[in-house]
């Protein structure tokens, strides 16, 4: 097809058509010329407008796509880009001394999550100073005023084989025996300050060790610094962490149970709905109760934590307010989870009852805890104690997805999320309340168009349990990435996985370590008959 310019086109390149037709034609000439044109920039303006119209369209259908959440694959785990977890040691890193420099004890004060981040800091604490660590202590005036202690809880035999190669353990302090009598060792109680730096356990502390022979450190709670520069002290965190301490034989047949009846009826989600009066009292957010709830929440308040004025419009507009039951059901209905999905509930008591769990319920009927898929019965009865958490950890630690829903100051929140990120990028949601307080508040305010399509948006800037950088705040402990992983195709050396045989490798240093050491002895003690 000819183009439109082609049509009227004559031999010298003009727009000259009708040129033979004589004078007394020109006028009419012109007129015609003038039509044609305006006929000719009317087309190309048309064509334009059709292409712009066109790339809108597609612009938006691309926008809308982009809003939507893909709910089958947050079944699955996030994408890896080809790292995996590893904690082993990838440069030298010689077995425990035989001869230490003395004993350590700590008492790990706070809930059982508080206590777990303590033990590791602990084995840090003992590597950093060449110490023999007696078996920590938990605390039994914590939160859960439960003294199942460090032997009802988790295994001690495999806790300390798992560490053979980074530090000696002893379950207590030996008793000396000199010139025929028994001698008990005190150790030297000190109170560390809060997120000591490592110097302060190579200088202050290790000269208080060889003097007492022993130092008791108490409380032991953020008792060592959690950013080090050193990758290594960093791995061996993540060793006590994710691999020395498991749980007792019967906390892991109990979860397990738990877990399989879960997915029997499929994928299952788990949600750590932080509603509890500690938190909501710690948080400062009261105007939502009756004034009889609101006395009960000042109170604990005021004889569990420091005085400071706290406004709860301000304090909910920045996102410190946990998200209520209803709050969480929306955002999961936003982001495309529908009523059919199963849901296991890690929580305490709720504060306010069942009238802040109905709206919840209402969206997601298809709601469990660990009382009511345990047929053992045995939780019943241990319901807020450390058993009751520790089948909760395992249970949100095994589920498809995980969702906390205030992971800012607490402990089991945070511990899981490293945990998950761990055990091989298992999804999580974490909604991100700062985002989303105002769009809960216009909601209240009856602005409610766009609602579902403001809270998509929010979470899709957030993080579903990928590899990710570790920024401030975000704690160690909830994100372990780079330091205990690998990658498989390493660009960086420093981010290359470990030999396959390095568990070999610890083996043979630690028996040469002993043969030195037999050897030593033995040396000494011919010295000591030749004299």
């Amino acid at each position: 097809m000819r183009s439109i310019n082609t049509w009227f086109r004559s031999a010298d390149g003009n727009f000259d058509l009708f040129s033979r037709v004589g004078h007394r034609h020109q006028l009419k000439q012109s007129g015609v010329k003038a039509m044609f044109g305006r006929l000719s920039i009317a087309v190309i303006v048309f064509v334009i407008c059709a292409v712009s119209f066109l790339s809108t369209i597609k612009s938006t259908s691309r926008s809308l796509s982009q809003s939507e959440i893909k709910v089958d694959t947050l079944w699955g785990t996030a994408a890896s880009g080809e790292w995996r977890p590893s904690s082993a040691p990838r440069t030298a890193w010689p077995p425990p001394l035989t001869e230490t420099n003395g004993y350590l004890r700590v008492r790990c004060n706070g809930g059982l999550n508080q206590q777990r981040s303590a033990i590791c800091n602990a084995v840090l604490a003992a590597r950093i100073m060449n110490a023999t660590l007696v078996l920590p202590e938990l605390d039994a005036n914590s939160f859960w005023h439960d003294d199942s202690g460090f032997h009802g809880i988790y295994d001690v035999e495999h806790f300390i084989k798992s560490l053979r190669y980074d530090v000696k353990i002893v379950e207590s302090i030996p008793e000396l025996r000199k010139n025929g009598k028994i001698k008990k060792i005190k150790a030297f109680q000190i109170r560390p300050p809060r997120d000591a730096p490592i110097s302060w356990y190579t200088t202050f502390a290790l000269e208080k060790m060889k003097e007492h022979s022993a130092i008791y450190l108490t409380p032991f709670s953020h008792r060592l610094a959690e950013e080090i520069d050193n990758p290594e002290y960093q791995r061996l965190r993540c060793r006590v962490n994710y691999h020395a301490l498991r749980f007792k034989p019967h906390i892991m047949e109990l979860s397990n149970t738990i877990v399989n009846r879960l997915r029997a009826q499929g994928h299952f989600m788990a949600i750590h709905l932080r509603f509890e009066m500690d938190m909501l009292a710690f948080a400062g957010c009261f105007d939502i109760f009756t004034p009889e709830e609101q006395k009960i929440l000042k109170k604990y308040r005021q004889e569990n934590f420091a005085a400071k004025k706290l406004v709860y419009s301000e304090r909910r507009a920045i996102g410190k307010c946990p998200l209520t039951p209803e709050e969480v059901g929306l955002i999961l209905r936003s982001m495309g989870f529908d009523n059919s999905t199963r849901i296991y509930l890690a929580a305490g008591e709720l504060f306010g009852g069942n009238r802040f769990m109905k709206p919840f319920r209402s969206l997601f009927p298809r709601l469990e805890n660990h009382s009511t898929v345990d047929t053992t019965g045995e939780l019943v009865t241990n319901t807020h104690g450390l058993l009751g958490s520790a089948v909760d950890y395992m249970v949100c630690l095994l589920a498809d997805i995980f969702m906390p829903t205030y992971d800012g100051p607490s402990n089991f929140a945070n511990n899981l999320l490293g945990h998950r990120l761990y055990y091989g990028f298992r999804t999580t949601i974490r909604p991100d309340r700062k985002a989303l307080a105002p769009i809960f508040i216009n909601r209240e305010k009856g602005q409610t168009a766009g609602f579902e399509e403001a809270v998509r948006q929010v979470m899709l800037s957030t993080n579903f349990g990928g590899p990710h950088k570790r920024l401030s705040p975000e704690s160690f402990y909830t994100n372990s990435w780079p330091e205990c992983f690998c990658q498989t195709s390493a660009v960086n050396p420093a981010d290359k996985c470990p030999p396959d045989n390095v568990l070999d490798i610890l083996d043979n240093q630690l028996a040469t370590e002993r043969i030195d050491d037999s050897e030593s002895i033995a040396s000494n003690l011919t010295s000591d008959v030749n004299k």
